[in-house]
């Protein structure tokens, strides 16, 4: 509980006891269970119900959000009928006693999503997801030009690697390229506008899956950046290669691709329009690399400040083989 200082006080303090219903004098124990760039958890068990809960501490947003644990909280209570996420029981976006908004929710089990194996359970999570009607839309941001979004944002991204020392000249210059091309294709869609929309996850990495085998109960987890958009923006997310590459080396073949999405489209079971899908997929899908690469390139030049709060040794070394030349131009071969 160290990581963040104060929190073994802030654990054992009236308002978050009371609010989750502990007892002030029970002992609870706190495991650290994963850290990301935004946020840390810690695993507990509620010593009264005997529940696996998760404390989520945030640290930061990817949004640039002042509420950024209370906008994740209001997303999970209002996909909480899917049964696909974790049912969120309290949240503290005050900041007063901790400086950090803090998040409970019940922990679910599963393992990380497997490309080889899990394909066609992922496509019938996300197809359950993406089809809960969502009560309050306004409550979530929704870009009206969402590809245009994201080039905004890799725009943002980029400009932390361009401006830093430790960039390198050749890899600005073949960014810059990478990027006007998909400007280019960004500013000729015009499929968006009619499009089904729902809530969507943006950040569909394989370790945000949690998944228990067919015929069992399988989550997606890790919903800090999420929006009211097209499925396509998900589903183009899912597929590409800076995001199946993050956490393991798989890279999907076409035919891969091609047999997700058609699973996908059955596990739709018409609860709403795929017609367009697979073309909206062709676009979202190289612009997502775009936000994978340009991401990249800002977390490695942040990695290397002394005052960054956490520090992942396995996600450091992934920035430097997204980045390498290498994969910059097996990406840009792709685009």
């Amino acid at each position: 509980m160290n990581r963040i200082h104060g929190l073994k006080e802030y654990t054992k303090g009236r308002k978050y006891r009371d609010a989750i219903e502990i007892p002030l004098d029970a002992e609870v124990n706190y495991t650290l269970l994963a850290q990301g760039e935004y946020n840390i958890n810690y695993l507990f068990v509620h010593p009264v119900s005997g529940k696996k809960l998760l404390l989520r501490v945030n640290c930061g947003s990817q949004m640039h959000l002042e509420k950024q644990i209370e906008y994740e909280f209001g997303t999970l209570k209002q996909l909480e009928a899917s049964g696909r996420t974790p049912k969120p029981l309290w949240v503290d976006g005050s900041m007063q006693e901790l400086g950090h908004g803090v998040l409970v929710m019940e922990f679910l089990e599963g393992r990380v999503l497997d490309y080889r194996t899990d394909l066609n359970l992922a496509a019938e999570c996300l197809a359950d997801i993406h089809s809960l009607p969502i009560k309050d839309p306004k409550q979530l941001r929704s870009p009206e030009h969402p590809l245009e979004a994201i080039l905004e944002e890799c725009e943002e991204m980029i400009t932390v690697y361009n401006e830093s020392s430790l960039a390198e000249e050749a890899k600005k210059v073949q960014i810059r390229r990478m990027m006007d091309k998909m400007w280019v294709k960004a500013r000729v869609f015009k499929g968006c506008g009619e499009r089904y929309k729902c809530c969507i996850n943006t950040e569909l990495n394989s370790t945000n899956f949690l998944m228990n085998g067919p015929g069992a109960d399988n989550y997606l987890i890790d919903w800090e950046k999420p929006l009211y958009g097209v499925v396509a923006q998900d589903l183009g997310h899912f597929l590409a290669p800076t995001t199946t590459f993050w956490k393991t080396d798989v890279i999907l073949t076409k035919e891969e691709a091609h047999k997700f999405m058609e699973t996908y489209k059955s596990a739709v079971r018409g609860r709403f329009d795929t017609f367009h899908l697979q073309e909206d997929v062709d676009v979202f899908l190289p612009v997502t690399c775009m936000r994978g690469i340009t991401w990249c390139a800002m977390a490695w030049v942040q990695y290397q400040q002394p005052d960054k709060l956490i520090f992942n040794e396995s996600t450091f070394r992934k920035l430097n083989a997204y980045i390498s030349q290498a994969f910059l131009d097996e990406i840009e071969a792709r685009l």
